[in-house]
């Protein structure tokens, strides 16, 4: 039965509202700010790849370096907000806001610390992500600038899955949008009319980062929300630390794993130039903006199954899970399709070099036959890591952003040469589908079985 006091309004809207409309009203500001952060990372290539070819290569290297500060931030984001949701769900404020303040101070710590050992050891930072020597000067420049971002980065992230799993995506689009929309109009100023080159980009995305968590630290402060931020709420209880940790630890291995299988197509690109490195950077940025569309879709989802799960209305968790997979899949379906008919055009945005264009239009291609298979091993991670099963979210999260792609993308272009490059993410795409669905399907079957034998009792 649906409370309707005023102070429930929050658990009435999350446990209440028809799943599909829910899983809509959270995602699509979701979608947005996701469309807003990919279309300035793909500033940050489409501006840096006007000064050389070095410099667009730069890019696929800095990216993997994001990809490590992200993986931490999310890691904490998850692990906390997973357990805030499950915490407001059953009304165990308190507690949730412990864990909020504990996973912003961690996130802050690892930024920190991140930046420190990649500022004092630069040059070993660069070769490890696969830069060869006529890229790394331009990497060192543009990665010196993420590495001092790496704070707001981190605590970023954090602050907006909080806001998310709060089932407050509105204020998490406002922060992530502003921040994205000030980098695609500071990195042409700072690129071209201060001459500052790669440079500029860095510095633009920096700055950014920095106010974008600025004004997602804004709801907090003006206690807009219903978790709070404060060092009395930090915990000294290690069982929280270690529940956010092994919570959060998908989000980790799906980000790390991207940023090892980015380092892995860095270098065996690198056998074919870099013009080769340029092409799969621009086809990545390519890929993360199409997904972009579904998974802001799917992280909608993701408070939705929490709140649910914690409230015990696992019927409504279950409906938001297929419908999210499915309207993935046809948004996804549909997006490939246009992307596949235009694929030169696209590349040529950033590049007009026939070895570019050649190499890119392959990658794409391939890349669009078989992504709208992801939104399935993305629901189906998020599912598990919403709801607390650690082991079965981290498998799903191996599985979708490395255990299969890894092994194809160093197989596959012995036989294959430069298409193997081309082909192996997107069959490891597939191949994480074809995992994941036995596993939820089961999932949803056991939940039944044990919430008609509790019905029962």
């Amino acid at each position: 039965m649906c409370v309707e006091d005023e102070e429930s309004r929050q658990y009435n809207k999350m446990t209440c509202t028809p799943v599909w409309k829910l899983v809509l009203m959270l995602g699509m500001p979701t979608t947005v700010s996701m469309l807003i952060t990919n279309i300035y990372n793909m500033a940050d290539t489409f501006y840096v790849s006007k000064i050389s070819v070095a410099a667009s290569g730069a890019t696929g290297i800095v990216f993997a370096l994001m990809a490590i500060l992200q993986a931490f931030g999310f890691m904490f984001g998850h692990g906390a907000g997973s357990n805030i949701s499950r915490l407001l769900g059953a009304r165990k404020v308190e507690h949730a806001k412990i864990f909020a303040s504990t996973s912003v101070f961690l996130s802050l710590a690892t930024g920190v610390l991140i930046g420190v050992l990649g500022l004092l050891f630069p040059t070993s930072l660069m070769r490890l992500l696969g830069s060869t020597d006529t890229i790394l000067a331009d990497a060192k420049t543009y990665g010196a600038f993420i590495l001092i971002s790496g704070p707001a980065m981190t605590v970023g992230c954090v602050l907006n899955n909080i806001l998310r799993y709060e089932g407050r995506a509105f204020f998490a689009m406002v922060g992530l949008t502003a921040g994205g929309i000030l980098n695609m109009f500071l990195d042409p100023i700072l690129i071209f009319t201060c001459h500052m080159g790669t440079a500029g980009a860095g510095l633009s995305t920096a700055v950014s980062q920095y106010i974008s968590t600025a004004i997602l630290l804004y709801p907090f402060l003006k206690g807009k929300t219903v978790t709070k931020l404060h060092p009395r709420y930090i915990t000294k209880d290690f069982a929280d630390i270690k529940n956010i940790v092994l919570t959060g630890l998908p989000s980790l291995t799906r980000q790390g794993l991207n940023s090892i299988s980015t380092t892995i197509v860095n270098v065996q690109a690198s056998v074919y130039g870099d013009a080769a490195i340029a092409a799969m950077s621009i086809v990545g940025r390519c890929s993360n903006l199409l997904f972009s569309f579904a998974l802001g879709i799917a992280q909608g989802f993701q408070p939705v199954s929490a709140f649910n799960y914690g409230a015990r209305k696992y019927g409504r968790v279950k409906k938001a899970a297929w419908f999210t997979m499915l309207m993935g899949m046809s948004i996804m379906g549909a997006l490939c399709a246009a992307c596949y008919i235009n694929a030169p055009g696209i590349i040529r945005l950033f590049r007009d070099e026939e070895s570019i264009l050649e190499m890119g239009t392959g990658a794409l291609r391939w890349m669009c036959r078989l992504l709208f298979t992801l939104p399935i091993s993305a629901v189906g991670s998020m599912l598990f890591q919403s709801i607390g099963k650690k082991g079965r979210a981290l498998l799903i999260a191996a599985v979708q952003s490395g255990l299969i792609f890894i092994p194809l993308i160093l197989i596959l272009p012995h036989f294959w040469g430069i298409t193997g490059i081309q082909a192996a993410q997107s069959l490891a795409y597939l191949g994480s589908a074809i995992v994941t669905l036995p596993i939820v399907a089961v999932f949803f079957r056991d939940l039944e079985a044990a919430d008609l034998n509790r019905g029962k009792s």
